[in-house]
């Protein structure tokens, strides 16, 4: 850890962003007691645990907005508050068996014991006969990388076999893609978007532990049950899936490809998909239920260059009322998300007693971030704001801390030049920032504001999480542990006023607020690294 740290306080630049002015963050304070009244609100009881489609929902939105209201702050579409956004639920029964079949071979794997199969097509009946299996490496198409792995295969009709993660992934090579840390073309959701672009009816993706970074049971309970989706005019497959890996090795076992080492093949960059002389036949029978649910929207008008704009999101839902656990079924989700669905408040509050900035600061609470960041996907879909005057993403999600931290830990950091705008303003309080140090567990992809970057918005993840002022390293961890194992999505994740302390929290929203400030004042704009998979969107 010492030589870990030695070599972030060496690699670090302390560069520029944007012009040479003198930094003026003005002397306004993100108010810690607004900030608690807020979360104390949002994480009540009496807000049912925040879940879409429920009175949870109507009570959260109409807070958001009258809020809004109280403070001064405008509609951010048009004249409302709101921007619907239509869901479809889609509980799929997958048939019992997924049925491998050819080279005289018969295999039947069993449903979540072998195999999970679910689809975002909101249609009674989906299925796969006898599709053609093609192993399709890890399913990436980066050009950037001079990678291809559907290339010279028609893939009509035809379902592809790929692995989880990217090439870089445990390759022992820092320059094949970004090494251990995982690339968004790592991602099982990108996968599932490519492998539809391609034109294939199918994908399956051979779990393994240690590259997703969560083991069998996690894909079991998570695609399992009923699924919210948004409707889209994006290309679907009819079949999205997963095999365990013992079922992988009893498909090439049986396949044109018996006794070729297929996860070493996959990382070479020559190469080329693979017919494995096997056919997969499987069904789902779907019943689907559609609503609406909303984002909420608000925004500060700029003085000087009002369609450019600053955007701060954090998702308002949350899961509702579920599975009780020791008498308690309400999941209130107070540090997820409260915190910051509060903290978009408290910054509103405070940007608006700060003197008007020359851009325009937009406050976006999305909804349905637990069933799939689908509030922010449904946003990148159909922004409100023009993309390409869009500066910046600030995305606030799950802020939790013991006290003040000296660090600003950057989830995504190397993406963008915002991590120099973040370095500035940590300075600006005596932090430091470091890199998330599990970049191989995929987080810069696992909230909203990955849809932001999917859009070429440059995109700021940060929260301190590892060292504090006045608490140790070790009790960080300590600390942060014991959220992951006894809250993290429970419904012990509550606010207690009189032992919560928010003073780590409300540094971190100072130092977005400080941020912003900056942004919303001179006339640059952040720009995607090199090697950035998100530069091209924005070019």
């Amino acid at each position: 850890m010492k030589n870990y740290l030695k070599f972030l306080f060496v690699a670090l630049l302390f560069t520029s962003c944007g012009n040479d002015e003198k930094d003026n963050y003005g002397s306004v304070e993100v108010s810690q007691e607004t900030l608690g009244n807020h979360i104390k609100q949002f994480a009540s009881d009496e807000f049912l645990g925040r879940k879409p489609f429920t009175e949870g929902e109507v009570k959260t939105v109409n807070y958001l907005k009258d809020e809004f209201e109280k403070l001064g702050v405008l509609p951010g579409n048009g004249d409302s508050y709101f921007q619907d956004v239509p869901l479809v639920e889609i509980a799929g029964t997958p048939s019992k068996n997924m049925v491998i079949s050819g080279n005289d071979n018969n295999i039947k794997l069993e449903a979540l014991k072998d195999f999970v199969a679910t689809t975002n097509k909101p249609v009674e009946n989906v299925s796969l006969e006898n599709s053609e299996l093609v192993f399709a490496g890890y399913g990436v198409v980066a050009p950037e990388y001079g990678w291809n792995d559907y290339e010279g295969i028609d893939w009509k009709g035809k379902t592809a076999v790929v692995l989880i993660n990217d090439p870089g992934f445990k390759s022992g090579d820092s320059t094949l893609f970004k090494g251990n840390a995982m690339t968004y073309y790592g991602r099982w959701t990108y996968k599932y978007e490519e492998a539809a672009r391609q034109g294939a009816d199918g994908l399956i993706i051979i779990h393994d532990t240690e590259p997703a970074s969560y083991g069998w049971n996690v894909v079991e309970s998570g695609w399992s049950g009923a699924r919210l989706t948004i409707e889209s005019d994006l290309p679907l497959l009819d079949i999205e899936s997963w095999i365990s890996n013992e079922s992988a090795q009893k498909l090439f076992d049986s396949s044109a490809m018996k006794g070729q080492d297929y996860k070493t093949l996959a990382r070479n960059k020559d190469f080329k998909p693979v017919p494995l002389d096997l056919n997969v036949s499987v069904s789902i029978d779907n019943n689907i239920k559609k609503d609406v649910s909303k984002n909420v929207i608000a925004m500060i008008p700029g003085t000087d260059r009002k369609d450019e704009v600053i955007i701060y999101s954090a998702h308002w839902d949350h899961f509702g009322i579920g599975k009780a656990i020791d008498g308690d079924s309400i999941y209130n989700g107070a540090v997820d998300n409260a915190s910051g669905t509060a903290g978009l408040l408290s910054m509103a509050e405070a940007f608006k007693k700060s003197n008007p900035t020359k851009r325009s600061i937009a406050f976006i609470a999305v909804t349905a971030e637990e069933q799939g960041l689908l509030g922010s996907a449904f946003y990148a879909e159909n922004p409100i704001f023009d993309p390409k005057k869009t500066v910046a993403n600030i995305n606030i999600d799950a802020l939790d801390s013991p006290g003040k931290m000296k660090d600003l830990t950057i989830t995504g950091y190397g993406q963008s030049e915002m991590d120099e705008y973040a370095e500035k303003a940590a300075k600006e309080q005596n932090r430091y920032i470091i890199p998330d140090p599990e970049a191989e567990k995929g987080y810069f992809f696992r909230s909203d504001h990955f849809n932001f970057a999917k859009i070429g918005i440059p995109a700021l993840y940060a929260s301190g999480a590892y060292e504090g002022f006045d608490v140790s390293i070790e009790d960080i961890k300590k600390y942060n542990d014991n959220y992951r194992m006894v809250k993290y999505h429970q419904p012990s994740d509550e606010y207690d006023a009189k032992t919560t302390n928010l003073s780590g929290v409300q540094l971190d929203l100072q130092l977005f607020f400080n941020v912003g400030v900056k942004l919303a004042n001179e006339d640059y704009f952040p720009k995607w690294y090199d090697g950035s998979e998100f530069k091209a969107a924005r070019e």
